[in-house]
């Protein structure tokens, strides 16, 4: 009281009378922005909350709450680690109540970053102008133009309430997870965050077209033209096609070190006689980090009836020590109790399905789920994961997981 009557009497603003008062991560709702070099803002939005003394914080996409508990906050400088992919931020708290600074992917080879600006008190995520004058709402056919005229295929499957939308993009290897966004006008903008995926969409809603769309993929100059056609019954290929097991090629027979660097094989006594589910999978995946999610609850309650689950990990580096760096915080995160292999050859590798599962035509994408029967035997292969950001088509993978499983201790 007597600082507040002081600044009075002498007829100083508040603001300037708190200038030396100590800096702090405001409770509440952030907007975020990252700045890429070519202009594009990949925004999205965090919760801060003091729990028991400290400050944690959620990243925020539609429905999604990605909890940070790693936040550390000395003086006027924030440090906060996210959960996976091995990525962080470092910034400044500014006078105004903003944040600063750069968030930093670490990857195996080199570190890559990019400018970082967040303000308090901020619950949108995109400023909206206008009604929204047209709808994404349903399922659309959507093709994208890299700069080297590949393209590729998937499907938009989205929500619209007024201007707000939430959505993803199904493809044969998996969904781009929770995008949030609005339609302004004609103007759809949607983005996503989670420590690995930084991506922001822009395009036209044009009737049951979208139009003159550009992705917006990472940090650097990754950039694609899309397309879209509103399209009830588009389909992507069957994600039990996209490899298979060789003709005549028999069990599989790989060996590879647990976390404490004990070789495990298929042939061990602790999968004899049991059901497996192998999953293929990396530290550095979201929608595997979606998986393990489900596997790792699905797995505590199951493994009495007969079943087990294997974890193939494929990270970026073939360092050991490395890999298993990487790997724990990830595992520990959903408290996995499966054993999980390394198996020291990298996604990038475009040998990777021969050097360690070469009775398969290959190895097509992140996660990939293999199902063996009592007998050894391969039953199916699925490539890609629909995860909860797909809405119908999560619960529709959770049926047929169960499904199968139930058919491997059937047979």
């Amino acid at each position: 009281m007597k600082k507040l009557w002081s600044c009075l009497v002498a007829g100083i603003s508040l603001a300037a009378c708190n200038v030396g008062a100590k800096k702090d991560l405001q409770p509440g709702t952030w907007q975020a922005k990252l700045h890429r070099k070519d202009g594009a803002e990949i925004v999205f939005n965090f919760e801060v909350k003091d729990t028991a003394g400290h400050k944690v914080l959620f990243v925020l996409n539609a429905t999604d709450r990605l909890l940070v508990d790693d936040v550390k906050v000395t003086g006027d400088s924030v440090f906060i680690k996210m959960p996976f992919f091995d990525s962080d931020f470092k910034a400044q708290l500014q006078a105004d109540g903003k944040m600063t600074g750069t968030w930093t992917r670490h990857l195996a080879d080199k570190d890559v970053s990019v400018p970082f600006s967040a303000t308090p008190n901020t619950t949108e995520r995109f400023h909206v102008n206008t009604p929204a004058k047209g709808s994404v709402n349903g399922r659309w056919a959507t093709w994208f133009l890299g700069k080297d005229k590949d393209s590729s295929y998937a499907i938009g499957e989205f929500k619209q309430q007024g201007n707000t939308v939430h959505g993803t993009f199904l493809t044969t290897t998996g969904d781009y997870r929770f995008l949030d966004g609005v339609v302004d006008g004609d103007s759809l903008k949607l983005s996503t965050f989670d420590g690995s995926h930084a991506y922001l969409f822009t395009a036209k809603v044009s009737g049951d077209s979208i139009v003159g769309g550009t992705f917006f993929a990472g940090i650097g100059d990754g950039k694609e033209s899309w397309t879209a056609v509103k399209n009830d019954t588009a389909k992507l290929q069957d994600e039990a096609t996209l490899a298979t097991l060789k003709p005549g090629a028999g069990p599989l027979t790989f060996s590879f070190p647990d976390m404490d660097g004990k070789k495990v094989s298929l042939q061990d006594e602790r999968f004899r006689g049991k059901g497996v589910v192998i999953t293929l999978m990396g530290s550095w995946c979201p929608n595997c980090m979606d998986e393990t999610n489900y596997l790792s609850d699905w797995y505590k309650k199951n493994k009495d009836r007969g079943i087990e689950v294997l974890g193939l990990a494929y990270e970026r580096t073939t360092d050991f020590e490395k890999s298993k760096k990487s790997l724990s915080s990830f595992l520990k995160r959903f408290d996995v109790q499966y054993p999980v292999l390394i198996t020291g050859v990298t996604p990038g590798d475009p040998e990777k399905g021969e050097k360690t599962l070469p009775q398969l035509t290959g190895i097509k994408g992140f996660p990939t789920t293999i199902f063996i029967d009592k007998k050894g035997n391969v039953k199916e292969v699925h490539t890609g994961f629909n995860g909860p950001g797909t809405g119908e088509h999560y619960e529709e993978f959770k049926y047929n997981f169960n499904r199968l499983v139930d058919q491997l201790l059937a047979d």
